[in-house]
């Protein structure tokens, strides 16, 4: 499977990471003496199971990654669905008959060739649109008990969202009114709330929904097939966004 890697997040002014960042893309904050993009590219060339690379962002950092599996850098824009499309027209200009695409984020340092493994092959035994990995608490917690992430509290458990989904290209190509309205709703809660719906937000606030129910309901609603996955490998939902779960990568990856 292909993968595009986004890596074109700058943190505003306002970003509890700006002071680190000062104005450049958070890819680039320094882990144990490298960037932190680099941590996650190691981590898609050791995985058997991707084959090529796009990377969208960081596009001034070419010469400097050597990684046998890049095919192609992509100028990043400021919105995620946006960069998304542009790496999922690469791939498919260097590949046409690529049927689904891994999506990374590049703040998941500790990510690894197991994990990415693990989440492609489970995918592979189905055939959906979406697949999602989520994060038990239980799980993240044992492994990162300081991570500070935040949770979705649903009826059988709490989860915290991983930074790797699967997406059938099929979606892409022939759903432009999804890919439309998931960048709308990106800039507004209430149009969060309309996309899923109103009943399923209230059911997820009183806890009466369990995994795959919201699953379920979500897919529905959006006229989409998916999966939920439920991932064992917490370093996929550890993603680098306020300073002190920087210092945690900094102290373990150093």
């Amino acid at each position: 499977m292909d993968a595009i890697l986004l890596a074109g997040g700058v943190p505003a002014p306002d970003s509890p990471l700006y002071p680190y960042t000062e104005g450049k893309n958070k890819a680039t904050l320094e882990i144990g003496g490298k960037p932190m993009l680099q941590w996650v590219l190691a981590a898609l060339e050791k995985a058997d199971t991707i084959d090529s690379i796009v990377i969208v962002g960081c596009e001034d950092m070419q010469e400097e990654l050597n990684y046998s599996k890049i095919i192609s850098f992509q100028p990043a824009t400021d919105d995620i669905i946006l960069n998304f499309q542009r790496g999922a027209d690469a791939i498919l200009e260097h590949n046409p008959r690529s049927d689904s695409v891994a999506v990374v984020s590049s703040d998941i340092p500790f990510i690894t060739p197991e994990g990415i493994n693990w989440i492609i092959n489970t995918s592979l035994k189905s055939k959906e649109d979406i697949y999602y990995c989520v994060i038990d608490q239980r799980q993240m917690e044992k492994r990162f008990p300081d991570s500070g992430r935040s949770y979705i509290k649903l009826r059988d458990m709490n989860v915290c969202g991983g930074d790797l989904s699967i997406i059938n290209l099929g979606l892409y190509k022939s759903r432009e009114d999804f890919w439309r309205k998931i960048f709308q709703a990106r800039k507004s809660y209430l149009h969060q709330a309309a996309l899923i719906g109103f009943d399923i937000l209230i059911l997820l606030l009183l806890r009466r929904l369990t995994f795959n129910d919201l699953v379920k309901k979500v897919t529905r609603r959006l006229d989409i097939t998916g999966q939920g996955l439920i991932c064992p490998y917490a370093e996929l939902g550890m993603d680098i966004d306020k300073p002190h779960q920087l210092e945690i990568a900094r102290k373990e990856l150093s």
